[in-house]
């Protein structure tokens, strides 16, 4: 397997495993708790996994001043608002409608590049983002639109969890991960973004007992099993970014847009339009047109 084959692997891997996220994490907006105490919940079980395979691996915490920022600047563009925002949409909006919504990373993050000179403009991968755009207007046609009209007073909200990944991923691409490898960097940034969000989930009311109440059932099942996958799924996009490019790695979205609307229609019963199979024919026409610069960014700058 080539370099390249290999990005577009991982890509599929990170894409369709991610993809789940989007259906279980509007089954766990069904126990009614708010988005700060899913998230705090969420950190505690990306902390239990990252630890513990860091923990196999004999890699800890790295204590520099770059791990730090990195920590910081990811817990903050790449956890916290990002995650608020997709819980108080997900509660408000289909599945299927915010595994779309997802796919506004790369065309944010695009510009983002080339303002900042890090990706060359190329015109075949210009027109690879114009098929990945074609297919995700043909979802959000007629027929698979929003239920209900009021509901698009969600859809900016639901937009600032894009820009947000995609500053993420410009940071990552550009600034590295402080000499440290995708599983030790997301496990610090999950610790940071665990002492930043508990104060937070406290002042606003929003903590909780998942095995209170009525007990552990599925909206925190749905929550534990998205958070594992989510942590797994995050340290690869954080490795692929590193090595492929921000812009690239992106591509993940769209990815995560076919998976989410499958997976929604197997965990939830959601049902669209037969156009819907026509886009996802585009999507992955365009993701095959995106390719990594010709050489790839190492993971340590």
């Amino acid at each position: 397997m080539t370099e390249r084959q290999g990005y577009v692997a991982m890509l599929l891997v990170l894409g369709i495993g991610w993809g789940t996220t989007q259906p279980l994490g509007k089954i766990a907006t069904t126990s009614g708790h708010g988005p700060f105490g899913l998230i705090l919940w969420q950190l505690v079980v990306c902390v239990l996994v990252l630890g513990t395979l860091s923990l196999a691996r004999g890699k800890g915490l790295v204590f520099t001043r770059k791990a730090f920022e990195f920590y910081v600047a990811v817990a903050i563009l790449g956890t916290l608002v990002p995650n608020a925002t997709f819980y108080f949409s997900a509660a408000r909006l289909p599945s299927g409608i915010m595994s779309i919504v997802i796919s506004a990373v790369p065309l944010l993050a695009f510009p983002l590049a080339l303002a900042l000179r890090m990706e060359r403009f190329v015109p075949l991968r210009f027109v690879g983002l114009l098929l990945g755009l074609a297919a995700v207007a043909l979802i959000a046609a007629p027929g698979a639109a929003l239920p209900d009209p009021a509901m698009a007073a969600f859809l900016p909200v639901a937009l600032i969890g894009p820009l947000f990944y995609a500053m993420e991923g410009i940071y990552v691409a550009r600034r590295g991960m402080g000499g440290m490898d995708a599983v030790q960097a997301m496990f610090g940034a999950s610790v940071v973004a665990l002492v930043l969000c508990l104060p937070i989930t406290l002042a606003l009311g929003q903590g909780f007992n998942p095995f209170g109440g009525t007990g552990f059932g599925r909206p925190e099942a749905a929550l534990a099993a998205s958070s594992v996958i989510h942590a797994l799924m995050y340290a690869g996009y954080v490795w692929l970014a590193s090595r492929a490019g921000a812009v690239f790695a992106a591509q993940c979205s769209y990815i995560v847009t076919g998976a989410g609307v499958l997976w929604a229609m197997a965990l939830l019963g959601e049902r669209f339009s037969p156009f819907v199979w026509v886009a996802l024919v585009l999507l992955l026409s365009g993701v095959a047109l995106v390719a990594p610069r010709d050489k790839a960014r190492a993971a340590t700058p």
